[in-house]
Formats: structure tokens, C-alpha cells, sequence
């Protein structure tokens, strides 16, 4: 079955969208006041949410190597399921990683951006005019933060459609399996019923004999 044939590297897809699902579930607190509840956001939940993005920025240089490593193990995963693909790998595992791919992309053009936009503390408000090019729109703080946000939401709908996707692929092959397995039992089942129609029609024309 291609299921356990790529057993390992469904583990290396589910693990590091988990844990990636983890990371923006603990981001959550503070990104529900900014995009879903209905009361005004406090001034000070900006502030709360400045210093706990500068902090995260601010790491030692081991957890964003950490981080890229489970980005690159998921990657690897869908990489080494694609090899050699089945009808089920390019429906499944072909969207999967186009989905990841997706979520990559947010990552690096909206949170990682974001990240050193917070640290820098300057946004496109307090810039000016001046470093702007023609049609680029100016976002102050409390918009910047609402985008991270934003982008926060947007990987995480990403990563659930990736683990919806491999789960959908397990049923799949499961029930394919089931079915291969009853057609099987069917199929030695009415060979045993012929042969022994058969040994029972001989022993008939023997006593005939």
C-alpha cells in the first residue's frame, strides 16, 4: 500500500504542521482582540503585542535555525511522497504541497517582514512620503499589527487544509484497501465454492462408475 510505503514521510508532513499550528495557536491571545472580537482594542493590548513581537525577534539565533529546519522536514516530506507519484499522490499530496508552498510564501513576505517592521519600530505613517513609490498605500501601527495578524489567520487556514488534505488521503487508501481485501475474500471465496463443486461432480461420476 502507498500509505505504508510513505508512512514516514506523512510523519515528517503532520508533525511540522502541528507544531506549526502550535506556534500561531499561542499567538492566538493576541491576535483575537485585533481581528475578531467586537469591543475596541486597548492601546496598551498594541503595546503588549510590540514587545512580545520584538521579543520573539529578538531570539538567539538557534530558534529561527530550528524553525527552517521543521519548515524544510515538512517540505521534504511532501517532496518524498511525490516521488514516483500515484493517481492518489497527485490529488492529495500534489495539492498539500501547494498549500505549503503557500503558506511559505506568507510566512516570508508577511511575518517575517512584519517582524522587522515591529523591531524597527518606524511604520509607513511615521516614514513619510518621501521613501513611498507611486500606488504603494501607508500603514500605520495599528493597521501593521492587524496584517500580522491577518497573516497569522491565513497560515493557520493553510495548515489545516495540509492536514485535511493527508487526512482525506488516509481514508482514501483505507477504504481502497477494505475493498481491495473484500473483493480478495470474494473472489477465493467462489473459487473454493467452484472447486468444490467440482471434487463434488467427480465423486458423482465415480459412484456412477
Amino acid at each position: 500500500m502507498a500509505l505504508k510505503s510513505g508512512s514516514f514521510a506523512t510523519f515528517l508532513i503532520v508533525c511540522p504542521t502541528c507544531f506549526f499550528l502550535g506556534i500561531i495557536f499561542s499567538l492566538f491571545p493576541y491576535d483575537y482582540p485585533l481581528l475578531w472580537s467586537t469591543a475596541p482594542t486597548p492601546g496598551s493590548h498594541y503595546d503588549y503585542l510590540e514587545a512580545h513581537l520584538r521579543f520573539l525577534h529578538a531570539s538567539p539565533p538557534l530558534i529561527p535555525r530550528i524553525l527552517h529546519i521543521v519548515i524544510f522536514l515538512g517540505l521534504a516530506g511532501l517532496v518524498a511522497k511525490l516521488y514516483k507519484p500515484s493517481e492518489a499522490n497527485m490529488l492529495f499530496d500534489g495539492a498539500s504541497l501547494v498549500l505549503y508552498m503557500c503558506g511559505i510564501t506568507v510566512y516570508i513576505a508577511n511575518i517575517v517582514k512584519g517582524l522587522r517592521l515591529v523591531t524597527g519600530g518606524q511604520y509607513g505613517s511615521e516614514v513619510g512620503d518621501s521613501n513611498l513609490e507611486e500606488g504603494e498605500q501607508i500603514l500605520g501601527r495599528e493597521d501593521s499589527l492587524k496584517v500580522l495578524a491577518a497573516s497569522n489567520t491565513i497560515l493557520a487556514l493553510v495548515l489545516v487544509g495540509v492536514l485535511v488534505l493527508q487526512a482525506g488521503q488516509w481514508y482514501a487508501e483505507r477504504k481502497d484497501a477494505q475493498e481491495y481485501e473484500s473483493l480478495n475474500r470474494k473472489t477465493e471465496e467462489r473459487k473454493e465454492a467452484q472447486a468444490g463443486k467440482v471434487s463434488r461432480q467427480s465423486s458423482v461420476s465415480k459412484k456412477k462408475q
